[in-house]
């Protein structure tokens, strides 16, 4: 039996976006019981020319609902980056698999040989669609969910391997 281009999108996203909502969880009852104030590590990265926490939910955010527009063959939605809190990144995080979910499976699958085509460094970048979701859409998910996982396991916050997978 072959995998779909629905099976491996919307479950990976569902999945890991609710495990990052439940970080942030953690995240923010550690602020409060340490008194840190919440923007410090809202703020926070691993090297100076990286993007901050807040930054990487967004982006995170950004590559499960794009992927699954684009492979549906729709335009994603363009939502304000005006998070400031725990509260409001969960409801992005929220909001997003909300998104993913409403997909059904017919609309994704079939989509392999799909052009996909979004600009990278300016550029116009043309993918069939199984080439995009698995070359470059996955990465870039996974990539911005590790960076935050990453900025808050660096500030002490006690999160594990558990957390990073969340259910499955």
């Amino acid at each position: 039996m072959s995998l779909s281009m629905h099976q491996a999108s919307a479950p990976v996203f569902v999945q890991m976006l609710t495990s990052l909502r439940a970080i942030l969880d953690k995240a923010e009852a550690h602020c409060t019981a340490k008194k840190i104030d919440p923007a410090v590590i809202l703020g926070a990265r691993l090297f100076p020319d990286m993007f901050p926490l807040t930054r990487q939910v967004q982006l995170t955010s950004d590559f499960a609902k794009g992927p699954m527009a684009r492979l549906a063959g729709q335009e994603p939605p363009k939502w304000d980056d005006k998070e400031a809190s725990f509260g409001e990144l969960r409801a992005r995080i929220d909001k997003t698999i909300e998104f993913v979910k409403s997909f059904r499976p017919d609309q994704i699958d079939g989509a392999e040989t799909r052009d996909v085509t979004i600009p990278i460094g300016g550029n116009p970048t043309t993918f069939k669609g199984q080439r995009y979701l698995i070359g470059f859409a996955l990465p870039n998910f996974f990539f911005h969910h590790t960076a935050a996982y990453s900025i808050l396991r660096h500030n002490g916050i006690e999160i594990g391997k558990r957390d990073y997978l969340g259910q499955y």
